[in-house]
């Protein structure tokens, strides 16, 4: 890895933009070093991303010229939350956009899983108060990621949406990605995310027209102090009790391999 007081991973000028969801400082590294482009930064990946903390930002603005989204999510379980909640959010928000992130993802829904528009509204003009990008990510995708939750979004003013289509992969919700695409995408970013690889990026991209991609291309650690002789701290059952995500360096070289030749396909066309 490059020395930590050098900055890395320089954003280059890709007709496609890929962006690797990363879970601390040491992914965002990984991500800059092999040329990754943007990140989306969390902890708790185990979760489905979570908050990540001001000193894991502020570390990755200062040695990496990579453009970093950071998560607004206090827990997992879903996307309605209480006011208290909300309020930490917003505060959440805050001291991350007074702390250099590029842009926040985030998302509110209601119990009947539409969108909640008071609070997307206030979370985007936070966001756009300090000149950043406000992302809404996969909760669009709990509304059945359909037209009248995409327009509801561009009406708000939120500049980019993370999506499968509504299904459990963006592969499998390609048409709708599409869809989304062709009707939408002179108005707001879509940003394709879940499931998606070296393997298929190149077909994703070329199916739906998609310019903007999100992989997690993760590995595992293994860390054996999270057992004692009595005692067990993982989140998991059996070996992956011992072990932690991480971006595997191998599979995001080949991701960025693969979008790179998507890309050079797409300037061909």
């Amino acid at each position: 890895m490059p020395d930590q007081d050098k900055k890395v991973g320089k954003e280059a000028n890709m007709g496609i933009t890929a962006e690797i969801c990363c879970g601390g400082y040491e992914d965002a590294r990984t991500a800059a070093a092999y040329g990754a482009q943007r990140v989306e930064l969390n902890s708790g990946l185990y979760l489905g991303g979570l908050t990540p903390g001001i000193g894991t930002l502020k570390l990755t603005k200062e040695t990496t010229d990579l453009n970093v989204v950071s998560m607004v999510r206090p827990r997992g379980g879903g996307f309605c939350y209480s006011e208290e909640e909300f309020c930490a959010m917003l505060r959440d928000a805050e001291e991350l956009l007074q702390a250099g992130t590029d842009g926040i993802a985030f998302g509110f829904l209601n119990n009947d899983r539409t969108i909640n528009l008071a609070r997307t509204r206030e979370m985007t003009s936070l966001i756009h108060a300090y000149g950043k990008t406000a992302v809404f990510h996969r909760a669009f995708d709990c509304t059945g990621a359909n037209d009248e939750s995409m327009e509801e979004l561009i009406g708000l003013c939120v500049d980019r949406v993370l999506t499968s289509g509504g299904r459990k992969t963006a592969m499998d919700g390609r048409l709708q990605l599409r869809h989304l695409v062709a009707t939408y995408g002179k108005n707001i970013e879509i940003l394709a995310g879940s499931g998606i690889n070296d393997l298929n990026v190149r077909g994703l991209i070329q199916e739906t027209g998609v310019l903007q991609v999100h992989s997690s291309c993760h590995g595992w650690r293994m860390d054996q102090t999270a057992q004692g002789s009595d005692v067990s701290y993982g989140y998991a059952d059996g070996r992956y009790s011992r072990m932690f995500e991480v971006v595997s360096s191998e599979k995001l070289k080949r991701f960025l391999s693969a979008v790179r030749d998507a890309e050079m396909v797409n300037d061909d066309a």
